[in-house]
């Protein structure tokens, strides 16, 4: 792993901490003082550096603003009871990203500059991790192209910054979703399975559509029948269909691998539940809910951790429940809480020590 001396750190002169209200943050508001920033050139990456959260100096012509390259990854840190700092599974978000590099034809990144500058940058801005209920510092490592031509092909210079931010909860109230069957996401051979910027900004007019509805997300439904389920725009989706919980399979590289996803099945397993991953359709969810078995629905993310769902509509068919009854996704959500604040031991080996 790359030293501490191979990482150039500069320090603020007084930090911003004590302007910030950390009794009120919404997401992705506020920033800590450092931020990490390396650049990739002539076929390699440069000496990274740690440095006060500032502007970038950019031209117009930059590759990323003209052809879309440009990815990023969600991660958080918790504070355990003890108030050590503890990062949640990067090692699967570095793997991620570099899947996502891959499929946008960029560099990877090597994993002494993803986790061990995202180590280092937390230990030096640790205080900023809300030791709070349901609150976080949310990570940001991201990278996109630099090249100053404008043509259409692989840049060949980038940037890899991560960035940090104290949160709250992303949604602090169950939800009401719309599922979505006019737009389109992903298709089978796209970039669907990767976190690029280009999957976010296209999913925004559907997203509008559907708030302006008074729906807080869209459920998204495939390219060519619109009718089997993949995921909601910000997260994994679940649903417990009656001693059984389902969620949209990764067979097709539609939809993301999610992180969150992924514990939530280990978890969800560990509880003693039969967990499928597979084809979902809409029909079938109709169905179960009209026979009285479709008992809970909730989506899993980074960002939203778990979030229930208290509304379904699909045309004109609403799908309403009880979120306040619940067993199951409760009780996945304190589990997992219980592992990041260190309140049950770690036998997943999931958090790692800042």
């Amino acid at each position: 792993m790359i030293a501490a001396m191979d990482i150039r750190v500069t320090k603020v002169s007084k930090s911003k901490i004590n302007e910030i209200n950390f009794d009120n943050l919404p997401f992705g508001k506020y920033f800590t003082d450092h931020m990490l920033e390396v650049d990739y050139e002539n076929g390699e990456w440069k000496t990274p550096e740690i440095k006060p959260y500032q502007a970038l100096s950019l031209e117009p012509s930059i590759a990323a603003l003209h052809y879309g390259q440009a990815i990023f990854e969600g991660i958080k840190a918790y504070k355990n009871v003890n108030g050590e700092a503890f990062i949640f599974r990067p090692e699967d978000n570095f793997r991620r990203f570099n899947i996502s590099a891959d499929r946008m034809q960029m560099p990877a990144v090597p994993e002494e500059i993803f986790i061990e500058g995202m180590r280092r940058l937390i230990e030096i801005d640790k205080n900023w991790i809300p030791a709070k209920k349901d609150y976080s510092l949310y990570i940001r490592p991201f990278m996109f192209a630099t090249d100053n031509v404008i043509g259409v092909k692989p840049s060949d210079t980038y940037k890899f910054i991560i960035l940090l931010s104290p949160t709250g909860p992303y949604y602090a109230t169950p939800m009401k979703i719309h599922v979505e069957e006019k737009y389109t996401r992903a298709t089978p051979g796209g970039v669907g399975f990767a976190k690029n910027a280009g999957n976010y900004g296209a999913s925004l007019k559907a997203f509008a559509d559907a708030k302006a509805e008074g729906y807080d997300q869209v459920l998204w439904t495939d390219a060519f029948e619109h009718k089997w389920l993949q995921e909601v725009g910000t997260m994994n989706v679940f649903f417990i269909i009656g001693n059984t919980v389902i969620t949209p399979s990764l067979d097709e590289g539609t939809i993301l691998e999610g992180v969150t996803r992924d514990s939530a099945i280990t978890v969800l397993k560990e509880m003693g539940l039969k967990v499928e991953e597979r084809k979902i359709s809409i029909d079938e969810l109709i169905e179960a809910y009209k026979a009285g078995s479709f008992l809970e629905v909730f989506g899993t993310g980074t960002a939203a951790t778990i979030s229930p769902i208290k509304e379904l509509r699909y045309r004109d068919f609403h799908m309403y429940f009880d979120t306040a009854t619940w067993k199951i996704s409760p009780a996945l959500k304190k589990n997992l809480t219980d592992i990041r604040e260190g309140n049950v031991p770690d036998k997943f080996g999931w958090m790692v020590k800042v």
